[in-house]
C-alpha cells in the first residue's frame, strides 16, 4: 500500500515503514504528525485519487530527526566589472518514518 501526500508544496510517494525527508516540520524527535493532504491512495487492487485531495484519508508519521540538506552554491557574475559574489545555502529538513496509511 502506498500514498501520495503533499507537504510544503511538494508531493511525496510514501509507503508504511519508509523513511522520507521533507522540508522542516515543527515537532520534537519521536513525536507524531499527520498528513491530511493526501492526494492518492493505492492498495494494490484499486487506486483512489482525489480532486485535489481525499477527505477521508490520513497518513501518520513519526519524526526521526532534524537536519540540513546538502550545500547549494550560488555564484553571481557580471561581465567587465570584476563583480563576483558567491553565496551558499543549506535547507532545513526533517526525516520522517511513515507509520500508518488510512483510507
Amino acid at each position: 500500500m502506498y500514498a501520495v501526500v503533499r507537504s510544503g508544496g511538494r508531493s511525496y510517494r510514501v509507503e508504511e515503514g519508509a523513511l522520507v525527508t521533507v522540508g522542516r516540520r515543527a515537532g520534537d524527535v519521536g513525536s507524531t504528525i499527520t498528513f491530511d493532504d493526501v492526494l492518492l491512495v493505492a492498495d494494490g487492487v484499486r487506486i483512489r485519487a482525489g480532486t485535489p485531495h481525499l477527505s477521508d484519508a490520513k497518513v501518520s508519521a513519526e519524526i526521526v530527526g532534524h537536519g540540513r540538506g546538502r550545500k547549494i552554491r550560488v555564484f553571481k557574475y557580471k561581465n567587465k566589472t570584476r563583480s563576483r559574489k558567491t553565496r551558499g545555502h543549506r535547507q532545513d529538513e526533517t526525516t520522517l518514518r511513515i507509520t500508518k496509511i488510512e483510507g
